[in-house]
């Protein structure tokens, strides 16, 4: 994910991806990330196409926000839901104080990708798949990675299984895979439970850093054979793969995989190199 589930309230008064973006970089990192990039390759498309085939993957598992599209769906659903009156002015307050704990470091990351599904517990799910069908069709779409689409296709076309894992809610995920062609069933993201069509604050799965390792590991791919991520917190499905594929990487991620001796791939569109990542540290790497 390229920022973190638990971006700024304060912005919630749009849902433009140009106006959500995070500028703070994590202490130390953007001092560190210069020397750093010296010691890393990055992929041409060709080579990145070429290396991804060369793995000769049977499964590949994708991150979604900053790696196969640009910019936070997940902070950007939130903030234009708020916008829109979709939940209470109460629950927009108390997103605010939540917020500026976990900014305080009280409050986790896990902890907020959830919060961050619980506030619409009380509406129904058909609203919600409706408002991302809406939210993706106007701010999502318009900024997927080409390159990665095309790499998606092909990796479908040959036949390979493709699944998508991110900390970001289902309901936007699910709608903006579409395109790719990854069905919802070999999706793993940010789930709260559902019954009677009503959805409750009863957490499914939260999968960010160590959890969406577990996650894999629930659904039977302990070791998938190819994983594209782009932050600090998919480095624990990285390290599961077989040929690991960083992607549009947070500076936290370039001195990890700096570290492990992967290169990366730049899309044209994405935000770059220097991209910041609310909630990461260079030192989980």
């Amino acid at each position: 994910m390229l920022y973190s589930c638990g971006a700024a309230p304060s912005r919630a008064n749009t849902g433009d991806f140009d106006e959500n973006r995070i500028e703070l970089i994590s202490d130390g990192i953007e001092d560190r990330l210069t020397a750093t990039h010296i010691e890393i390759q990055r992929w041409t498309t060709e080579e990145f196409e070429r290396l991804v085939f060369a793995c000769e993957p049977k499964v590949a598992v994708f991150d979604c926000d900053g790696t196969l599209w640009g910019g936070d769906a997940g902070y950007g659903f939130m903030a234009w839901t708020l916008e829109r009156g979709l939940v209470s002015r109460s629950t927009n307050d108390w997103l605010d104080t939540r917020y500026r704990d976990y900014r305080a470091g009280n409050v986790s990351e896990a902890a907020m990708c959830g919060e961050m599904v619980q506030m619409y517990a009380g509406l129904r799910e058909a609203e919600l798949r409706a408002a991302a069908a809406k939210y993706v069709d106007k701010f999502v779409r318009q900024n997927i990675f080409e390159e990665m689409l095309a790499l998606v296709a092909k990796l479908k076309e040959a036949g390979i299984e493709l699944w998508a894992v991110s900390s970001t809610n289902r309901w936007v995920i699910a709608e903006g895979l579409r395109d790719f062609g990854i069905p919802a069933e070999r999706i793993l993201a940010a789930e709260v439970r559902v019954k009677d069509g009503m959805i409750t604050s009863e957490i499914v799965d939260v999968p960010t850093d160590e959890a969406k390792a577990a996650a894999l590991k629930r659904v039977g791919l302990p070791h998938p054979d190819a994983v594209f991520g782009n932050s600090i917190h998919d480095l624990a499905m990285l390290e599961l793969a077989r040929c690991a594929f960083p992607v549009n990487p947070s500076p936290a991620l370039v001195e990890a995989a700096a570290k492990k001796g992967w290169g990366y791939y730049g899309p044209k569109a994405a935000e770059g190199i220097d991209a910041a990542v609310m909630g990461e540290s260079a030192s989980k790497g």
